[in-house]
């Protein structure tokens, strides 16, 4: 689950106004209160400007990386929210240059990934303890790959900005075919053993028949009634959606009877580990196992 940006480039760096220095301080004569009139009205202009602020810093809440997503900031926590970390049980070699979108587990030390870049996109089978890549399917160069994941002895995989998905054998994946979706866009898949969840970055989850693709439901992710925007990769885990959001280094754990947030896993310190550990790629060099309740792999 990817917890890093990729897709769009964040908003222009905003400076911030800086207070003039002088080593001079200049002392006024007292002036006298303003009227109460007066004085109303300046404190309703400095709460509007305060609500403004508030709107624009929630706007860009999604684009740092360090902060958790708007729905978690706007409101306090529910009586009943759980609030989850990690436990880091074991560190994988992983090629630094794959752009990875699409990770899972395929049994006996193996991993099945999809990568994404234009003119870079492949579907892997690759070694776990090593990070040695077994076997390489390239696509063509103007396909996207993103989420990919496995039903029976299929591999699914859609792309980014198209309706397009494959279909792999796992054990040979030169016999393929393609598929179109219903979403909006392409971002992650799971599955559950019958149905594929899907997510096109927006708040929606959809769940797909995996033989014609056709849309059997769709509900809105929402955490306290806010929606969560900015739905990517997908996990199905003991009747739960896990979706990391986006520009967060957060997972959502969600019902996919209803869509609402069940709890949040926080995974802010691996991304500060990496930091400090000195190495300044964020995404694509390590193969991270994670316990929270049970084993998974997130790619950062």
């Amino acid at each position: 689950m990817p917890s890093a940006s990729r897709r769009r480039p964040p908003p222009p760096h905003r400076r911030r106004a800086m207070l003039p220095t002088s080593s001079t301080l200049s002392v006024s004569a007292p002036t006298p209160p303003k009227p109460l009139y007066l004085r109303r009205s300046l404190i309703a202009a400095a709460a509007a400007a305060l609500a403004v602020l508030l709107l624009l810093a929630a706007a860009y809440a999604p684009w740092r990386s360090d902060l958790p997503p708007p729905a978690l900031l706007s409101r306090p926590a529910a009586p009943t929210a759980r609030f989850y970390s990690f436990d880091l049980v074991r560190e994988y070699p992983h090629d630094p240059d794959a752009f990875t979108q699409g990770l899972l587990y395929g049994g006996n030390d193996t991993l099945f990934e999809s990568t994404g870049l234009y003119h870079r996109s492949s579907v892997r089978k690759v070694e776990l303890p090593t990070g040695k890549v077994l076997v390489h399917h390239e696509m063509d160069g103007y396909m996207f790959g993103e989420g990919l994941t496995l039903l029976g002895d299929r591999l699914f995989q859609v792309t980014w900005l198209k309706n397009d998905g494959f279909i792999y054998d796992r054990h040979n994946f030169t016999k393929r075919k393609s598929f179109t979706h219903k979403m909006r866009d392409g971002w992650g898949l799971a599955t559950d053993g019958k149905v594929l969840f899907g997510s096109d970055g927006t708040s929606k989850l959809y769940q797909m028949d995996p033989k014609s693709f056709e849309v059997m439901k769709m509900v809105t992710v929402k955490y306290q009634d806010n929606e969560v925007p900015f739905i990517n990769e997908l996990e199905y885990i003991d009747g739960e959606v896990w979706a990391n959001v986006w520009q967060t280094d957060c997972i959502a754990r969600v019902s996919p009877e209803d869509g609402q947030v069940l709890s949040w896993i926080f995974l802010h310190e691996l991304r500060r580990n990496l930091w400090n550990s000195g190495n300044t790629v964020c995404q694509g060099n390590r193969i991270e196992q994670v316990r929270s309740c049970i084993s998974i792999y997130i790619y950062i």
